[in-house]
C-alpha cells in the first residue's frame, strides 16, 4: 500500500459531482464547498490557511476521500516534508489519550475532528492517522479509510501496528498481495516472524480461494483470473508505460487516466485503479464523466468484495468472516445510497435512478425516503405494479397499514403474470395484511388466487386452513 501523493493541478469543482456531499443538507454542502474552492485557490500560495480550509471540508465530510487527500497535499506544502518538533509530540501524547477516550466512547466523527487537529501540526502521527482509520471504517468511509492507512503506512513504513492494520484492510478488500507484504515488512521486526508466516499462509489460501471464482464481471481482481503470456505482459507493460508518461506531460488527460485504470484493474490490483481514478477525478476538476466512470467501477468493486467474503465464508463458518461478509454487505449498501442519491440530483427528470435510490433506501431501513422516492418513481408506468408493491411493503414497516392496503390491492391489479413473482409476493402481502386486519374475506380471496398460481407458496396453504377453520367455527356457532 505505497502511498501516492496527489500532485495534481488545482481546477474548478462542480458541486453537484463531488462525491459524498449529497449526504449533506444543502446549506451544509454550500459550505463545505466553499472551503474546499477556498482551499483550491489558497493551496498554491498560502499553505497554511489553505490547510485550515481542508480541514474543515474534511470535519464537514469525513468520508470524502478528495478533501482528504487535499488536504494532505496542502500539509506537505506547509511542512515540505519536516516532521513535528519535541513540542508538538509532547502535546501529542495528550492528545491520543483523548483520541483513545472518543473511540472508547464510539464517537468515530468526534475522533476525526480531533485527529485532523493533531494531523495538522504532525502529518506523520501514524498512531492518530490509524485511529482516524479505525473511526472511517467503523463509519463505512472505505475510501478514506484507505487514504488514512497509506498515509500512515508512508510515515512509518516499517512499523508493525501500521502494517497490521494495512493488511488487514488490504484482505477485506481482496487486495491479498498487497496485504501479504504488509506482512512479510511485520516478519522482519524480530519475534513476529512466526505470526507472519502464519498470516501469510492463511491469505495465500484466501487468495486460491478469490482465484476459484473465475471472473465475476469485466474488472474483476487480478487474482480471479490466469495470469497474462509474456508477450501480452510485456505488452500491457509497454502501454501502461505510454499513458503513464502521457498523463505526467498533461495531468488533464482523462482519457489517459480511463485507459490506464482499466490496464491497472485488469492486470495489477483494484486499489492501484482506484487511487488513480481518485486521482483522475482531481485532476479533471471532478469532471462529471469521470466521477460517473468511479461510481461505476465502485459499485461494480463493492460487488465483487462481497462475492469474496461469501465465498471465504462458506469455505471457514467463523464469526469474523461472517461480521467481514455483514460489512461489506453494509459498506456496499451505502455507496449503492450515495451513487444513486448524487444521480437523482444530477438527473432529477430520470425515473430509474429514482427508482434505483427507492430500493436502496428501502434495504437500508430508511422507509419514509423510500416512500417519497417510490412515489415519484411511480410516474413510470412500466414499473407502476412493482412500485405499489415496494409502497406497500414500506408502508407496512411504518405501520400506515390502510396505505399499505391500498398500494397492495394496486400492485395486484396492475401486476400480469408476466410479472409472475411479484405478482405472488403482491397477493401474499395482501392477504396477510387482510388476516391481520380482520378482513377475512379479502384474505381468504388475496390467498385463494395465490394458491391458485403456487400452492406451495410459503405458509400459504395452512393460512387459508386457518382461515376456512375460522370461518367454520363461526358458521356453525
Amino acid at each position: 500500500m505505497a502511498h501516492e501523493s496527489t500532485a495534481a493541478a488545482p481546477g474548478p469543482v462542480d458541486p453537484a459531482s463531488v462525491p459524498s456531499t449529497a449526504a449533506l443538507s444543502p446549506a451544509e454542502r454550500s459550505r463545505v464547498m466553499k472551503c474546499f474552492h477556498t482551499g483550491v485557490q489558497n493551496l498554491q500560495t498560502n499553505a497554511s490557511y489553505a490547510v485550515d480550509m481542508f480541514s474543515a471540508c474534511v470535519v464537514g465530510d469525513p468520508g470524502n476521500a478528495i478533501f482528504l487527500q487535499r488536504l494532505f497535499e496542502a500539509l506537505k506544502r506547509k511542512y515540505g516534508g519536516k516532521k513535528a518538533g519535541s513540542l508538538t509530540a509532547f502535546f501529542a501524547t495528550g492528545s491520543r489519550a483523548t483520541l483513545k477516550k472518543l473511540a472508547s466512547q464510539a464517537q468515530w466523527r468526534e475522533l476525526i475532528k480531533h485527529g485532523v487537529e493533531i494531523v495538522k501540526a504532525n502529518p506523520g502521527d501514524h498512531a492518530c492517522l490509524l485511529a482516524m482509520a479505525e473511526a472511517c471504517g467503523n463509519l463505512m468511509f472505505l475510501e478514506t479509510q484507505a487514504v488514512y492507512l497509506r498515509a500512515a503506512l508512508d510515515a512509518s513504513p516499517t512499523d508493525p501496528e501500521v502494517n497490521r492494520q494495512c493488511a488487514r484492510f488490504a484482505a477485506s478488500q481482496g487486495n491479498f498481495d498487497q496485504a501479504i507484504e504488509c506482512w512479510r515488512r511485520i516478519g522482519r521486526t524480530k519475534g513476529l516472524a512466526e505470526e507472519s508466516e502464519k498470516a501469510i499462509s492463511e491469505l495465500s489460501v484466501d487468495k486460491t480461494i478469490s482465484a476459484g471464482q473465475g471472473m465475476i464481471g469485466r474488472g474483476s481482481p487480478s487474482a480471479a483470473r490466469p495470469p497474462a503470456k509474456p508477450d501480452q505482459a510485456e505488452k500491457t507493460g509497454g502501454r501502461a508505460g505510454e499513458l503513464r508518461q502521457a498523463i505526467a506531460k498533461n495531468p488533464a488527460d482523462v482519457e489517459s487516466y480511463l485507459e490506464l485504470a482499466d490496464l491497472l484493474e485488469r492486470d495489477a490490483t483494484v486499489e492501484e485503479a482506484e487511487q488513480l481514478l481518485l486521482k483522475a477525478l482531481d485532476a479533471s476538476g471532478n469532471d462529471l464523466k469521470v466521477r460517473e466512470h468511479f461510481e461505476d467501477r465502485q459499485l461494480r468493486w463493492g460487488k465483487h468484495r462481497v462475492l469474496i467474503a461469501e465465498k471465504r465464508l462458506l469455505t471457514e463458518d467463523t464469526p469474523e468472516h461472517r461480521a467481514t461478509v455483514e460489512r461489506l454487505k453494509a459498506v456496499q449498501l451505502k455507496q449503492e445510497v450515495d451513487v444513486y442519491s448524487a444521480r437523482c440530483s444530477r438527473y432529477p427528470e430520470n425515473l430509474t435512478w429514482k427508482y434505483e435510490l427507492a430500493m436502496r433506501l428501502k434495504a437500508a431501513g430508511n422507509y419514509t425516503e423510500a416512500i417519497r422516492s417510490f412515489q415519484e418513481s411511480m410516474k413510470d408506468t412500466r414499473r407502476r405494479g412493482s412500485v405499489s408493491l415496494e409502497l406497500g411493503e414500506c408502508f407496512q414497516k411504518i405501520k400506515q397499514y390502510q396505505l399499505a392496503m391500498q398500494n397492495y390491492q394496486a400492485a395486484v391489479e396492475a401486476l400480469t403474470d408476466r410479472e409472475l413473482e411479484h405478482r405472488k409476493r403482491a397477493l401474499y402481502r395482501a392477504g396477510v395484511l387482510a388476516a391481520g386486519l380482520d378482513d377475512v374475506d379479502s384474505a381468504r380471496k388475496y390467498l385463494s388466487i395465490l394458491a391458485g398460481l403456487d400452492f406451495g407458496y410459503r405458509d400459504v396453504a395452512q393460512r387459508l386452513d386457518k382461515l376456512t377453520s375460522a370461518k367454520d367455527k363461526g358458521v356453525e356457532g
